[in-house]
């Protein structure tokens, strides 16, 4: 017996395969301009509005009101060797030994990913001696496997979800 799908493709057999041309966003070699951006500080003042509206974990406060992000901290970089674009976020925490800023940095990589529709590589740090333990968190944050698993643990989940939810 064959299937509908079988019957289907073998009465469709003889029609030549229909090329569709992918929309700028998709293709990796699209440059700034071809994704929509005048130039790279269009970019960073985007990427920088995405962030702006994270709020703290802690506080009723946004990031930017606690001056967690600024728009001097989004740098656009030499893109990829196939033009993805390079983004890179430096974030201030509130205090040095914040115990928070692992989470902040979480949202902000989510954020900007679910945020932004075209390819881009992300690496977020944490400001230059602005934690003690900044290396460590920085590794975290831009290692996709780890990201993967807190994104998999549903009460982080909700957490990040609440943080980068838009207001009303």
């Amino acid at each position: 017996m064959i299937s509908f799908f079988s019957k289907l493709s073998l009465n469709n057999s003889s029609k030549q395969p229909v090329e569709v041309a992918k929309p700028a966003y998709m293709d990796k070699s699209a440059t700034l301009q071809e994704l929509g951006y005048k130039d790279e500080n269009e970019l960073r003042e985007t990427i920088y509005d995405y962030l702006r509206t994270i709020r703290d974990p802690e506080k009723p406060n946004t990031l930017e009101d606690l001056k967690v992000v600024y728009e001097e901290g989004i740098f656009v970089k030499e893109p990829t060797a196939d033009k993805v674009p390079v983004l890179r976020v430096e974030y201030n925490p509130t205090v040095p030994h914040c115990s928070l800023a692992t989470l902040i940095g979480l949202c902000i990589r989510i954020k900007i990913l679910r945020s932004i529709h075209h390819p881009v590589k992300l690496d977020i740090f944490i400001k230059k001696g602005a934690h003690t333990t900044e290396d460590e968190i920085n590794k975290q944050i831009n290692d996709k496997e780890r990201i993967a698993a807190a994104m998999e643990n549903p009460n982080l989940r909700n957490l990040v979800e609440n943080c980068i939810a838009e207001e009303e």
